[in-house]
């Protein structure tokens, strides 16, 4: 089955685990354990299994090589790219002097067209507040004029985890985080897209449908109209599959793994802790199936797995 795969969500892939990555490409397949409810299967990375994929990154830097082989195997794909204007008190192992030139070389390598440029999240507190945000963003738009074409945003989405390091960062740090009305959201949402539109940046709104006006779309970060545009002119059959409220993504299959991202943002959901992230990544085994995983258990799941295969139970 054909599918379009995430490379992810759920991780930094590129920045962090690109000799993973490029293993499992070798050996054409990736296992993967759903975050809900722990089931282990298998996912094909066979080049005649995969639409496309779409790479999310802080900092493709790292990466950069292995896009070459990647095309050159007849892989094709597109790139989520977060940039932010967060300061270090939020994200504070994000090599952003590198992650910006890297954007720059990756719209040079493929094309404006092939970068979603995600401002995302936006964080109001009193020191970083609305003026700060227009400033920094503009700031932002004028260097990546002419090397992306699209700003994906969103504010801050609170889950129960992201709620605890707010808190503890207010406690450590003297900082309050403010959730503003919605009516200041959509005016600070209208003042990007004005700073944008002047740099020939279209703005695209991530499950938050309230901000969608004449200005602003509505964000498909997983994107079946991207992917028929760049890579199947004849059209591509695709569905929407959203991941939560408001989400206007394509069905995808996500291959990253939870609490393994060492990039130590506060805001993000995909982590319980900065110290359980860093020491995932720091007992990495490039030679699992499983990202994040130890190889004796993978091998151990992958047997599983065969076994019920033969027994006719289909997992992917």
């Amino acid at each position: 089955m054909k599918r379009i795969i995430s490379v992810s969500r759920r991780t930094d892939i590129p920045a962090f685990y690109g000799d993973w990555f490029m293993r499992r490409l070798k050996e054409g397949f990736t296992g993967v354990v759903n975050p809900f409810g722990g089931k282990k299967y298998i996912v094909s990375l066979r080049p005649q299994d995969v639409i496309c994929f779409v790479f999310w990154s802080k900092n493709f830097s790292p990466f950069i090589d292995n896009l070459r082989i990647i095309e050159e195997s007849g892989y094709k794909f597109y790139f989520n790219y977060t940039i932010t204007a967060l300061p270090d008190l939020f994200e504070n192992d994000v090599e952003k002097e590198a992650a910006v030139d890297a954007l720059k070389q990756l719209s040079k390598m493929y094309s404006p067209r092939h970068i979603n440029w995600r401002f995302d999240p936006i964080i109001i507190s009193g020191t970083y507040d609305r003026d700060f945000y227009i400033r920094a963003f503009e700031e932002l738009a004028s260097e990546f004029a002419g090397y992306v074409e699209r700003c994906y945003f969103s504010f801050v989405t609170q889950y129960s985890k992201v709620k605890r390091n707010f808190q503890e960062l207010e406690r450590t740090k003297g900082m309050r985080i403010t959730d503003c009305s919605e009516d200041c959201k959509v005016e600070l949402a209208n003042d990007l897209a004005a700073v944008a539109g002047r740099y020939g940046i279209r703005m695209f709104s991530c499950c938050g449908d309230y901000l969608v006006n004449g200005n602003i779309n509505k964000a498909h970060c997983i994107d079946g109209g991207i992917i028929e545009s760049l890579f199947f002119t004849d059209g591509l059959r695709y569905k929407d599959k959203p991941t939560r409220k408001e989400c206007g993504c394509t069905a995808s299959t996500d291959i990253g793994t939870y609490d393994t991202c060492p990039h130590g943002c506060v805001y993000c959901y995909a982590n319980m802790n900065k110290q359980q992230a860093r020491q995932s990544f720091n007992n990495h085994d490039k030679e699992s199936a499983f990202l994040g995983y130890s190889k004796s258990e993978s091998d151990r799941w992958l047997d599983e797995i065969k076994f019920s295969r033969s027994k006719g139970n289909i997992l992917f």
